[in-house]
Parts: C-alpha cells; structure tokens; sequence
C-alpha cells in the first residue's frame, strides 16, 4: 500500500478572514452606492451603527469585530469620524468613514 503524505494548507490570519458572509451584499445592493450616502454629515453625539460597505476598503473600513455595533460619535479626523463604542467591558475608539456608518434609528 501506498501513502501519501497530505499538508493542511496553512490558516491565514488576515484582516479581513472569515468576512464571507459579513461582507457580502445582495444581488440588488452591488456597486456603488447613492451619493446621498456620502454627503450625509454627522454631529458630535449621534448614536450610529458601524455597517461594513465592503465596496469601500480604503478609507476607514473597521474591523470585522464591530460590523454591526451601535457608538457614540466624539469628533472627526481628516475626512473620518471619531467613534466610541463599547466591547466587552471597555471603550474603544475608532476612526470609521462616513461609508460605513448609519444613523442608529433608536435614539
């Protein structure tokens, strides 16, 4: 009998691994989106959802771990937003662009 010997293929830890699902839009949603989107100013205090917009990766894209996590906006840098969210026990800030960010509609 023969026996190959068979290599797992290594894991890749990268920034944006296992996002298949988180990043993926609808069939309808593909491309670009309006350009209201990117017009849409935000004042210091507005309670915002960081959504992902996986079209957009250049200008603060957050980290997968906070697609879909509600913060409080403290002030903007360049052209991205200052946002406090909280993870477990602690407040982290986040430099998020506009493209990523929606008006949370609770408060």
């Amino acid at each position: 009998m023969i026996y190959y010997l068979v290599e797992k293929m290594t894991l890749h830890k990268g920034y944006r691994n296992k996002t298949r699902k988180r990043h993926r839009k609808n069939v309808r949603e593909k491309g670009l989106r309006s350009i209201d989107k990117y017009l849409m100013e935000y004042e210091v205090g507005n309670k915002v959802d960081l959504i992902t917009d996986p079209s957009h990766q250049k200008r603060g894209m957050p980290h997968r771990r906070y697609h879909g996590l509600t913060g409080t906006i403290s002030g903007t840098r360049g052209r991205c937003y200052e946002v406090e969210v909280k993870l477990g026990k602690s407040m982290k800030k986040l430099f998020v662009g506009k493209e990523h960010l929606r008006l949370n509609k609770g408060s």
